[in-house]
């Protein structure tokens, strides 16, 4: 069997010295590297490394290697291309079409898949003209690993993290061996997410916790896996949001009854509907038009939300498959799993989602616990980890489910 060859194209950030381990990474896979790096790299790692790492001599400048034609041999022997790290100014070359050196020039010859591991500064990523490079090369096929959230160069913080070289590796492999990476492709999936706000007045509102990255980790996963995504993003901050795919087509909601009318309308052609949205058991009867004023006590009449869920579950369309979440917490009755169990035979989902909640889990930027089960409470499934690691174990789940049914 062919050996695979990834292009592994170093380009000049400080998190060059990181793609090291994604090197060691892909050879102890058995995977045929060439480094590629850009002449700003070699800054901050030097040609030398990239070749003992690599085991194959390493060329910088369009010219090298003009006998062997080395600028249009590079790109066409290639399996896949890795950019790591991809900073804003190569994507924005590559976007453009520039060829300006060797890597820019042989990611133009290449017509095997691009995966691109972005790193800079959060501001570079949030500026209006990254955000259009990034669409423009999603647009084109390029698909991304990351970036992720948390401490950037100096005291910085935010996103704009390469991923780690682990999760990099993996991807790559993933993407060569074509395991559970196109299993969605063609397929319309609706995904709410965040948390829904009642009105109390024109100022104040009734909220919960959530903060929607489970909602953006399963979009993304969803996209890497083939399928085309609309999210529905109830009140989502932007620093999560900036975390999306930007294939991803976004539909932004505000209660519980715009999330349901949202849903609603969604689910006439979507193929899967997840509803990993915290949505409001309960709105105010009584809200008022104008601001509350301060004057005693204030009774508000709550009144019961539509089950969003269990309509969608009931009126699905043949071969459509409805996915829904329970936050549970424990209590004197039973336990968060329990709870998570008599829910799923009640709403009448495919799946459910069962994970624990509170002020220091679930919620937020923190790694999670999920449990999948089906209609009847009976688990399919179980992971740990990141919001990441748990949106691709419940698309494995919806994969098999679809197998199955």
């Amino acid at each position: 069997m062919k050996t695979k060859r990834v292009l592994v194209g170093v380009t000049g950030g400080i998190a060059a010295y990181k793609v090291a381990g994604v090197v060691r990474g892909l050879r102890k896979a058995g995977i045929d590297v060439v480094v590629v790096p850009t002449p700003n790299s070699l800054d901050f790692v030097g040609a030398t490394t990239w070749e003992a790492l690599s085991g194959n001599p390493v060329h910088v400048h369009t010219a090298e290697g003009a006998d062997e034609v080395v600028h249009v041999r590079t790109g066409q022997e290639a399996d896949l291309v890795l950019i790591a790290p991809a900073t804003a100014n190569t994507m924005a070359k590559i976007a453009s079409g520039v060829a300006d050196n060797l890597l820019t020039a042989s990611v133009l010859v290449a017509t095997c898949p691009v995966l691109m591991a972005p790193a800079m500064h959060t501001e570079m990523w949030n500026n209006r003209a990254t955000q259009a490079n990034v669409a423009t090369l999603a647009a084109r096929g390029v698909e991304f690993i990351g970036p992720e959230s948390g401490r950037l160069t100096g005291q910085d913080s935010g996103i704009g993290r390469m991923s780690e070289p682990e999760t990099i590796v993996q991807a790559v492999l993933d993407r060569l061996d074509g395991e559970d990476v196109q299993d969605l492709a063609g397929l319309k999936v609706a995904i709410s997410a965040g948390g829904t706000r009642e009105p109390i007045d024109p100022v104040r509102f009734i909220a919960n916790r959530s903060t929607g990255r489970m909602g953006v980790a399963l979009a993304n996963e969803a996209v890497r896996r083939g399928a085309n995504v609309v999210l529905i993003a109830a009140n989502i901050d932007a620093s999560v949001m900036a975390e999306l795919d930007p294939a991803v087509q976004i539909t932004p909601v505000g209660s519980a009854l715009d999330l349901q009318t949202a849903m609603i309308e969604q689910a006439e052609h979507a193929d899967v509907l997840i509803m990993s949205a915290a949505v409001s058991d309960f709105r105010v009867d009584n809200a008022s038009d104008t601001k509350m004023k301060r004057d005693g006590d204030l009774t508000l009449r709550l009144i019961e939300n539509p089950d969003i869920l269990a309509g969608l579950a009931r009126e699905k369309r043949p071969g459509q498959i409805v996915v829904g979440f329970a936050a549970e917490t424990g209590d004197g009755d039973a336990d968060y799993l329990e709870h998570g169990r008599r829910k799923a035979r009640r709403k009448g989902a495919d799946l459910l989602v069962i994970n624990k909640v509170g002020e220091t889990a679930g919620f937020g930027a923190v790694d999670t616990a999920v449990t999948i089960v089906d209609r009847d409470g009976a688990t399919v499934a179980e992971a740990a980890g990141t919001k990441a690691d748990a949106a691709t174990a419940i698309f494995d789940s919806i994969a098999t489910y679809r197998k199955t049914t």
